[in-house]
């Protein structure tokens, strides 16, 4: 019996892959399966779930099963679909802007500084503007940092401050001139109605306004972030998910000693 089911196994797995048609794969590839949730602002009975199935249908997808949903109010309700995605990308045409240096270790940064800089590195980092949320900015700067890997405050040629969240631009600006920093970094966990972008712009053109841009290494980072919006937005690098303290550090020290900071 187990190698009957091997055998069909093998019959019904679609092994090729063209990478010029690529489809999000479930079951079997380029079978297109996705599962999607959303919330719409409709009653949780017949017909909010049959608008769920026509919503996902107008995104593209066939057999279209609403799987699950739930009430969140009178006139609020959740749903949890599956269906195929007709859509197919080339995936052999995608170019990225990504920052291109190889992670150093701490370890490794820490000599880095020693060899090519001779002093400690000053970095000033901050959730700014309106976002109250510290966890980005405190994975990278905190001493214990997080996933094990350690925040810049535990580097030896790093003097690390973290000034928290709700730090207005200017106080921020203030405290990088006055620390005589090298690096800025910002933190960026609120993004409803875009106001991440409110904030990192309005720094970038404090720098500017200021004539501090080319001062400081300028940094920001967050669940949203990438460096191509970073670049964007006038920022030397950009920093998301699954970016740790190392990723920062690498970029940070290496981009002082392309611009020649002693």
């Amino acid at each position: 019996m187990s190698s009957g089911l091997y055998d069909l196994h093998k019959k019904d797995f679609d092994k090729t892959l063209d990478l010029t048609k690529l489809r999000p794969y479930g079951d079997t590839m380029n079978d297109g399966k996705v599962q999607l949730s959303f919330t719409l602002p409709v009653k949780d009975d017949e017909r909010g779930e049959e608008a769920a199935r026509q919503m996902a249908k107008a995104m593209g997808l066939e057999d279209v099963n609403v799987a699950f949903h739930n009430p969140l109010d009178q006139e609020f309700t959740m749903y949890v679909v599956y269906g195929s995605c007709v859509h197919a990308i080339d995936y052999t045409a995608i170019q990225v802007q990504t920052v291109e240096e190889e992670t150093m270790s701490m370890e490794e940064v820490d000599a880095y500084i020693k060899e090519n800089i001779g002093r400690k590195v000053v970095i000033v980092g901050a959730s700014t503007g309106t976002d109250a949320h510290t966890v980005g900015i405190d994975a990278v700067m905190n001493r214990k940092g997080f996933a094990g890997h350690y925040g810049l405050e535990r580097y030896e040629m790093v003097e690390a401050l973290n000034m928290g969240s709700q730090v207005p631009n200017e106080v921020f600006v203030q405290k990088a001139v006055e620390m005589n920093a090298d690096v800025l970094l910002v933190s960026q966990t609120v993004t409803q109605k875009d106001v991440h972008i409110q904030n990192l712009t309005e720094l970038i053109e404090l720098l500017e306004a200021e004539n501090l841009r080319d001062r400081f290494v300028v940094c920001c980072g967050g669940a949203r972030i990438t460096h191509e919006l970073a670049k964007e937005l006038g920022y030397d690098a950009g920093f998301g998910a699954g970016k740790f303290a190392e990723d920062v550090a690498t970029f940070a020290v290496t981009e002082m000693v392309k611009r020649g900071v002693k």
